[in-house]
């Protein structure tokens, strides 16, 4: 979850790149400024927060929250649907290493 300043040219600049960037590292985007990511184990999740770390802008809020499966699957909607992308289950992921 993240509240980044984008009140000047560069701060929009340097949120967009912070979302790029985490687009592209496999986050799946939940709401605007919550993005999620499965980890298949602690070292992955480990790798995932100091990729965060390394790629986080200096002003704002980033504030990661981890979740196992379990509780990620038994989220309540009360409004909405899951898209596709939040209703991949890691059972269904193929994983290559």
């Amino acid at each position: 979850m993240f509240d980044l300043p984008v009140i000047t040219e560069k701060e929009k600049k340097i949120a967009s790149k912070f979302r790029k960037y985490l687009l592209d590292d496999g986050y799946i985007m939940m709401q605007y400024s919550v993005y999620s990511r499965i980890c298949k184990n602690n070292d992955d999740l480990n790798k995932h927060i100091n990729r965060l770390r390394i790629n986080s802008p200096k002003t704002g809020n980033i504030r990661l929250l981890q979740v196992t499966e379990n509780q990620y699957n038994n989220m309540i909607m009360f409004c909405g649907t899951k898209s596709v992308e939040e209703d991949i289950s890691i059972e269904n992921l193929l994983v290559f290493e």
